[in-house]
């Protein structure tokens, strides 16, 4: 890679866009950004009982035809979707970032007990079994804890931000004795500075995380 990274973003909800920028906007600015969106498929998801064969290869399409466009690096910013992110990127030659997986290290390092905060409950399966992973990579015997926002999505959706950051908030206390809280989705990081406010534990957002370990496995590839 020369010059300026080509980034292409992943996304399966138009709520998920807005975070992921903001947070280039300060990890990474110089980072050529280019979006690709199929909102059916959170649609889709949540009229499944499972993440179907069909819904995988159909996101793990858009994750090789980003590559396609010429991407340096690919972020998905979809939590419901690991395995089909893993399908994509074991036949790809450029990093691949799943969404959650520097968030869940980062959290792990504060201890075993790990809360989770989430909004789409079709994700929350296929993120406790990445959780799984990734404290089995590290060794630790952690547990996770998830607690489904019900409505704050479609609040969220609808355009009001403020009443889903305060369900989203109203909720971090029951996760106050675990040794970090982390925020599901890219979209629920809206929430992440009311969620401080109510609890004295590390909280962790996937936007952020996932930039930088994109930024360093794409300037380890180069």
């Amino acid at each position: 890679m020369t010059g300026t990274a080509r980034i292409v973003l992943v996304h399966a909800t138009p709520v998920a866009m807005a975070p992921v920028h903001d947070a280039f906007a300060r990890e990474w600015p110089e980072a050529e950004l280019t979006n690709l969106l199929d909102d059916g498929l959170t649609t889709e998801r949540a009229r499944q009982a499972e993440l179907t064969e069909e819904l995988i290869e159909r996101f793990a399409d858009l994750v090789r035809y980003a590559y396609r466009t010429g991407a340096d690096g690919i972020l998905a910013t979809c939590s419901a979707f690991g395995p089909a992110i893993d399908r994509a990127a074991a036949s790809l030659p450029v990093p691949v970032v799943k969404p959650n997986e520097a968030m869940f290290r980062a959290a792990l390092a504060c201890g075993t007990d790990i809360g989770m905060l989430a909004t789409f409950a079709p994700s929350v399966p296929t993120m406790a079994d990445e959780f799984a992973v990734a404290a089995e990579r590290l060794g630790s015997p952690a547990n996770l804890t998830p607690i489904v926002v019900d409505s704050a999505l479609d609040l969220l959706r609808a355009g009001d931000a403020g009443s889903h950051n305060r369900l989203v908030a109203e909720q971090a206390p029951r996760l106050a004795d675990c040794d970090a809280i982390v925020l599901a989705h890219f979209s629920t990081s809206q929430a992440v500075e009311r969620v401080r406010a109510r609890v004295d534990v590390p909280v962790f957002t996937a936007p952020q995380t996932a930039v930088l370990a994109l930024k360093d496995a794409v300037r380890g590839a180069a």
